[in-house]
């Protein structure tokens, strides 16, 4: 514990004065507050850093993106996510909004009118960056105050419009600084989106553990305001360790969340989804709740799919880009894989869109006699 009362990680990844070390025995050593880390990343790129090693402070901080114990600020970060690294204090409630299809196409929020025509898709989804900017730190004019979601996009009634909520490390660090000083999401909020996949906040292979432990935490703070400003919101589940998974189990258990959502759309190489995101869906396809959705984002190759459809059943909702990025483009995706055929964008819109929900078990209710 810190002068400050704030348990904070160790200088250096040193685990012996790190609040969050558990230890061998389950219970940290002299420093430990929270009891969450088994101990700091071997594959870590930031124990030696200039300020680490120096017995005063460097200035190096005032550039590195991570937050590790070392940071000349780090008392800042722990008090900004509420002095806390647990889950605790979170709750998550709701229900997926009625009619939500197994397949949502992810646009670019231009054009929905003419890529729905003689489709009638009943959901929608729009990228955080076509609504938010990474440069100035303010949503867009065409997305400002005044804005309503469904006459944007031009949707019909009835249909739902989603709101993905990941994007760039630049751009979801944009939205965390400027959430709280021009009253960000509540004004995203104001915009009446049906359903919100708040931001995930990365967990990258090379991070100290200090940092996995505040973005896994950010992320759900972030969905926790997008709830008390009366979105519907799912958080995102990232891990690095099993007992990450293990903690969002025994939260999910607790809090009994409308969903979960799982960003795949960095997981592209083969190796991370063999070494790392195939392990962890499995994990959570065994110890979720039986009736739990999960909304997987980025997947976009049939095997995945497939793989994933085998772990879910029905509770899987799938969101990609693939349909109007490919549309763009005069291709379509179907059972062949990818080909260009010439198509106009609308045209072979429609056609993807079909053959990706073809991938997936049928969401719609089936009528009783």
């Amino acid at each position: 514990m810190s002068r400050t009362g704030l348990p904070l990680p160790g200088r250096g990844c040193d685990c012996s004065t790190c609040a969050f070390w558990t230890g061998p025995d389950g219970r940290g050593g002299p420093a430990t507050v929270e009891p969450l880390c088994s101990g700091c990343n071997s594959d870590c790129s930031y124990c030696g850093c200039a300020r680490a090693e120096a017995a005063t402070g460097s200035g190096a901080c005032g550039t590195c993106p991570i937050r590790c114990g070392s940071r000349d600020n780090i008392r800042a970060w722990m008090a900004d996510v509420g002095g806390t690294l647990t889950f605790d204090d979170i709750e998550l409630h709701g229900r997926l909004p009625e009619g939500l299809p197994a397949y949502i196409p992810q646009v670019d929020g231009t054009g929905v009118p003419e890529l729905d025509a003689h489709l009638d898709w009943p959901a929608y989804a729009v990228g955080l960056r076509r609504v938010f900017s990474a440069d100035s730190h303010r949503l867009y004019p065409r997305w400002s105050d005044g804005a309503d979601a469904h006459e944007l996009l031009g949707l019909r009634p009835g249909q739902l419009a989603v709101l993905s909520g990941y994007g760039t490390d630049p751009l979801v660090e944009a939205l965390w600084t400027a959430r709280r000083r021009d009253r960000l999401v509540e004004r995203i909020a104001a915009q009446g989106w049906d359903l919100v996949l708040a931001c995930n906040y990365s967990v990258y292979g090379n991070w100290p553990r200090s940092e996995h432990l505040l973005n896994l935490r950010r992320s759900l703070i972030l969905a926790a305001e997008f709830a008390e400003a009366g979105l519907l919101t799912v958080p995102n589940v990232y891990w690095f360790r099993l007992e990450d998974l293990a903690r969002w189990g025994e939260w999910i258990a607790d809090t009994h969340p409308p969903a979960i959502a799982v960003n795949a759309q960095t997981m592209r190489s083969g190796e991370d989804w063999e070494s790392w995101l195939l392990p962890g869906l499995h994990w959570l396809a065994a110890e979720l709740p039986p009736g739990l959705p999960v909304i997987l984002t980025g997947l976009s190759r049939p095997d995945r799919i497939g793989a994933a459809v085998e772990l879910f059943g029905t509770r899987l909702h799938l969101i990609n880009q693939t349909a109007q990025a490919y549309g763009l483009h005069g291709e379509v995706m179907g059972p062949q894989g990818r080909r260009r055929v010439h198509a106009r964008t609308a045209d072979a819109f429609r056609s993807t869109v079909g053959y990706m929900a073809s991938l997936l078990p049928d969401h719609t209710p089936k009528e009783t006699t």
